[in-house]
């Protein structure tokens, strides 16, 4: 008895000790790796057979960037994270950054995929992510504040799935059955107005755009008016399920990737899903301008007029430009049929975005100052970088003087502000005058470019 107890207490010190020891070295380990690492901007380091992996990001950004490093911390998940199925992310950072953390950590997990490998294999992976929240306001997050990061990154997914999605399964169909599905989830009908009833009632630039495509362009509207609303706000989203440029074509090398052209639109549907949940208290309406520019017999050509929702008339004087049409159609019937007193337009507008702003901040025109602050700051904040534009219709809006009509829809000189003059044909058919607030945001490189 004596032998066997003391055997078993052998036994359990050496447990306890190999524990220690173990913890020792772990511990040893983790300092080893954090002192390792040196992140310009980033960094890495492999632990324990590649089972987990530690990392850094940089402790300072420029004024332009967000202090959360999304962009950073997104390529750092894609790049670093361990294979397997179940899997668990441990996010250190301010309270201030949770938020934006979370919708970067969302953006590395896209859900479309067509690859035969993964259309094979029926289990799911799980990631877990856990938040520890530093500095001085380092108390636990609260159930709310959870299922606001919850809806955040569903609605964030939602988006990228629409967009990876090409154009053979997510043309304007799809899309609506995508807008009905969140209408359904929330409890809201949406209204749809399509084909040959766009141009019965006026509505000349969605239906001029789409007009010649197999499935038939739409306006589509998700109406959320809770009692007690004191402002309506409208969000109109560019919703180009593909865009071939029209008779004005795309080239070979330009055209791939036009399935992203709805990015607007999807980006819209996501942040109204996850708005809606949350409890918003104001009346908010969710627009969705569908269409695909396709080549075929009734396709808009060159030189055609179309007389647009506001009244006003166009000379296409380049099909290609099309997002603005559709748009212009939105954003006056959110003013017109929904009364809005603010109005954000969301598209994938124009290429020359990429080269006012880069691929990784959104250019923001609006005819509010107040509201070009508030949009960068909320850029910051959120991980989606926002940048101005000029507003300067005095000096831009001729670039679509027409003989013939009350306006071209593309620029006299593509050298002179591209980007700005885009949004600006857009809040022409407000009007300069319109009294609401009015906010144009092109996301054409950023569609893409989250976690290059």
């Amino acid at each position: 008895m004596y032998m066997q107890v003391n055997s078993a207490y052998l036994t359990y010190c050496l447990t306890v000790n190999l524990k220690y020891l173990f913890c020792c070295m772990f511990c040893q380990i983790w300092q080893a790796a954090l002192s390792a690492l040196n992140p310009n901007p980033t960094d890495s380091c492999p632990l324990y057979l590649n089972h987990a992996v530690v990392a850094a990001l940089p402790s300072r950004v420029s004024r332009h960037n967000s202090p959360s490093s999304a962009h950073f911390l997104s390529r750092l998940v894609r790049s670093c994270l361990p294979g397997g199925n179940n899997r668990c992310i441990v996010m250190v950072c301010e309270r201030s950054d949770v938020f934006a953390s979370s919708c970067a950590i969302a953006r590395a997990f896209p859900i479309f995929s067509r690859r035969s490998t993964s259309l094979r294999r029926a289990e799911k992976k799980h990631v877990a992510v856990e938040f520890v929240v530093v500095g001085p306001e380092n108390s636990p997050l609260e159930v709310a504040e959870l299922e606001c990061l919850s809806n955040a990154a569903d609605g964030v997914r939602l988006a990228a799935r629409i967009v990876d999605t090409p154009c053979n399964e997510m043309n304007t169909d799809h899309f609506l059955d995508e807008i009905k599905a969140v209408g359904t989830e929330l409890g809201i009908t949406p209204v749809i107005i399509r084909g040959e009833e766009l141009k019965q009632k006026g509505f000349g630039g969605i239906y001029g755009v789409g007009k010649a495509a197999e499935h038939p362009p739409a306006l589509a509207v998700l109406s959320h008016t809770p009692e007690g609303a004191t402002q309506t706000i409208a969000w109109v989203g560019k919703g180009i399920v593909y865009d071939t440029g029209g008779l004005s074509i795309k080239g070979k090398t330009t055209m791939p990737g036009m399935k992203r052209d709805c990015g607007g639109a999807a980006a819209i549907l996501g942040a109204f899903r996850a708005t809606i949940k949350q409890g918003f208290k104001d009346n908010l309406h969710a627009v969705f301008c569908l269409a695909e520019n396709a080549v075929g017999p009734t396709a808009t050509r060159p030189d055609d007029i179309h007389t647009l929702y506001s009244g006003k008339t166009v000379e296409i004087n380049n099909t290609d430009a099309e997002g603005r049409l559709v748009l212009a159609d939105g954003v006056v019937y959110a003013s017109k049929d929904l009364s809005a007193d603010i109005i954000l337009d969301m598209a994938t507008l124009t290429g020359a975005q990429g080269i006012s702003t880069g691929k990784y901040h959104a250019a923001v025109m609006t005819n509010s100052e107040q509201w070009e602050v508030a949009c960068v700051r909320a850029g910051r904040s959120s991980g989606d970088l926002a940048h101005p534009l000029v507003y300067c219709p005095e000096l831009h809006f001729s670039e679509f003087t027409s003989a013939m009509a009350d306006m071209k829809n593309s620029v006299a000189d593509r050298e002179n502000a591209q980007s700005s003059c885009a949004g600006l044909f857009i809040g022409s058919h407000l009007g300069f005058d319109w009294p609401g607030v009015w906010v144009h945001v092109d996301i054409a490189s950023p569609v893409h470019a989250v976690s290059d």
